[in-house]
């Protein structure tokens, strides 16, 4: 039983110890060899443009936004939602709320910025 319990608290001590140390990383240096089996960082996020159809819901000018509830828009995987995106002055001018409309983005992450917009007839 005394064995037991000395194990326990080698054990424990050991845990504790380690619990302050990084993880020790090679430097470049130390990297040879092919990185066709290694995980790459994922580079800067690409811009993705997309269009979609929806409704301007609301205009912000002093932020420069605009609005849309808008249908899904399959090249960036988003479903059906409302959201504000990012628009020139000359966009947000032309723009009013309650219109229909179509409109292209160029979307960088999770935000977006409305290119263009025209009126659904």
């Amino acid at each position: 039983m005394h064995y037991l319990r000395l194990s326990f608290a080698l054990g424990l001590a050991s845990l504790t110890a380690a619990c302050g140390q990084k993880a020790e990383t090679p430097d470049s240096s130390e990297m040879t060899g092919s990185t066709d089996n290694m995980a790459m960082a994922p580079a800067a996020a690409t811009p993705i443009l997309a269009k979609g159809h929806g409704t301007v819901t609301a205009i912000d000018k002093g932020a420069g936004t605009i609005t849309l509830a808008h249908g899904p828009i399959p090249e960036a995987k988003w479903p059906a939602m409302t959201m504000a995106f990012k628009a020139a002055p000359a966009i947000a001018d032309t723009a009013q709320v309650g219109e229909k409309v179509d409109f292209e983005l160029k979307i960088t992450g999770s935000a977006g910025e409305v290119t263009a917009l025209t009126r659904q007839p």
